[in-house]
């Protein structure tokens, strides 16, 4: 029953209308009503939602990768773009900002995805100094037994970590991985769960891992979202890793392997990510590219051929850069200010901006991203260099979409002279004192009489 409809029923009860309204009408009025109501209910009983629109709906409602970021959504059910694949999603790789998602949240096996994960672990290990290139790993049965894809090393063979991650890849050797895994954390059990820990830490709360390479798993799955997510960050925090997702082909033990992502090869601009297939879920392909200052990331799972990944991973890659400009509206370093500060040795600080600041728009749109600096009116000596002083505001359309912190540029060390108050007070409070003494240092003295 409407609100509507409701209020007026109750003033029918408290007999405000009673002088519009005869009682015999009053029950015809209530009987109206219902009816109306009644059949109401009925037909959305009969138009009720569907599970696929269902579906639809908690896509699209699907948070993005920072709060307050404005997510362009293509919905394929509209017909205006769609990829042939069981989960598909465009990202903007330098904003994190998802262009176009089609059932993104369905969890799926991940097959040969979980290697990002296996590499990321390696990476973050040999930027902390933890591993080496050169060090090397001795190869277990366990690795050289596994089944499926392999960079064909053998038991007992001291392998270098670097054609371990050129044999991850390139070659998508599940045996690279297990000798990996092994070496790092002393099992591969022990290693899945840090790849779990890292997962969880990325925000992929969709995933799960079971095993460091892929194969078929009970109850090992993640989804498009996550594992764009996953490469985001990945990208962010190795760059340099696509100096192997890029190679096209990789030579061990006398066996030359090409890598599996053909997009590679078309000169598109595509320089990684990963391929990846399973007969529960298909065929998958996380690809990513880099074209005049714009970098795209395209997911596409569970297709039913080979080369329809490829397709359709283009196809998303395609649509993000026809369709979607990066707006660099904060260069990381720029200058803002400068600030006043007080007792400081300096008078005044400029702060620079502590990362790039990139919003991603349609094509056309690029004059609507603006930047606000937020400064206080003044700073309070002592300031550390790359202290957090201000924030600047990068704004779509006049509504914020992101902040970049403002960092000191310079440290201001506190000066030992006291406030200019301070100073003045005490000046006034000595001279005072001295017109006190001096008025009573030219008192006459009075004489005594013996």
């Amino acid at each position: 029953m409407s609100k509507t409809h409701y209020r007026f029923l109750i003033r029918v009860e408290e007999g405000k209308m009673r002088h519009h309204v005869r009682p015999g009408w009053i029950v015809i009025l209530v009987a109206v009503v219902f009816v109306w109501t009644t059949a109401g209910t009925t037909f959305s009983k009969t138009t009720r939602t569907t599970p696929k629109a269902k579906e639809s709906r908690k896509t699209k409602a699907s948070s993005s990768l920072q709060s307050g970021q404005k997510k362009e959504i293509h919905s394929a059910e509209k017909g205006e773009f769609s990829v042939d694949a069981h989960s598909g999603l465009l990202m903007d790789g330098l904003t994190g900002q998802i262009l176009y998602e089609q059932n993104a949240q369905a969890q799926i096996a991940p097959a040969s995805f979980v290697k990002l994960l296996t590499l990321y672990l390696a990476f973050d290990a040999i930027r902390a100094g933890q591993l080496k290139m050169d060090d090397l790993v001795t190869v277990s049965e366990k690795a050289w037994r596994i089944d499926g894809s392999k960079m064909f090393i053998k038991v007992g063979e001291r392998v270098r970590v670097e054609d371990l991650l050129k044999g991850i890849a390139i070659a998508s050797g599940n045996d690279a991985c297990i000798a990996l895994a092994e070496h790092m954390a002393g099992s591969e059990e022990a290693f899945v769960s840090k790849i779990n820990e890292k997962a969880q830490l990325l925000g992929m709360k969709d995933s799960r891992f079971v095993n460091s390479h892929g194969m078929p798993a009970p109850g090992q799955m993640t989804t498009a979202f996550d594992m764009a997510l996953l490469a985001y960050r990945y990208l962010a925090d190795h760059p340099e890793s696509l100096v192997f997702h890029s190679t096209t082909e990789y030579e061990y033990n006398g066996i030359r392997q090409g890598n599996r992502n053909t997009l590679l090869q078309k000169n598109i601009g595509v320089d990684g990510l990963k391929t990846g297939h399973v007969e529960e879920s298909g065929y998958h392909l996380l690809a990513t590219a880099k074209r005049d200052g714009q970098r795209m990331i395209a997911v596409v799972m569970g297709c039913d051929r080979i080369k329809q990944r490829s397709q359709e991973a283009q196809k998303l890659l395609e649509h993000g850069f026809r369709n979607f400009a990066t707006v660099e509206a904060v260069k990381r370093g720029s200058s803002f200010g400068p600030l006043k500060v007080k007792r400081g040795k300096q008078k005044e600080v400029m702060l620079t901006a502590a990362e790039d600041g990139r919003v991603t728009v349609p094509k056309g749109k690029e004059q609507s991203v603006t930047v606000a600096p937020e400064l206080p009116p003044f700073v309070v000596a002592p300031i550390q260099k790359d202290q957090r002083l201000a924030k600047a505001i990068i704004q779509n359309d006049g509504k914020p979409v992101k902040e970049v912190a403002l960092l000191a540029s310079v440290g201001v060390e506190k000066t030992l002279l006291p406030p200019w108050y301070i100073t003045v007070a005490i000046l006034v409070g000595i001279a005072l004192v001295g017109l006190v003494v001096l008025r009573w240092s030219r008192k006459p003295k009075q004489k005594r009489f013996s």
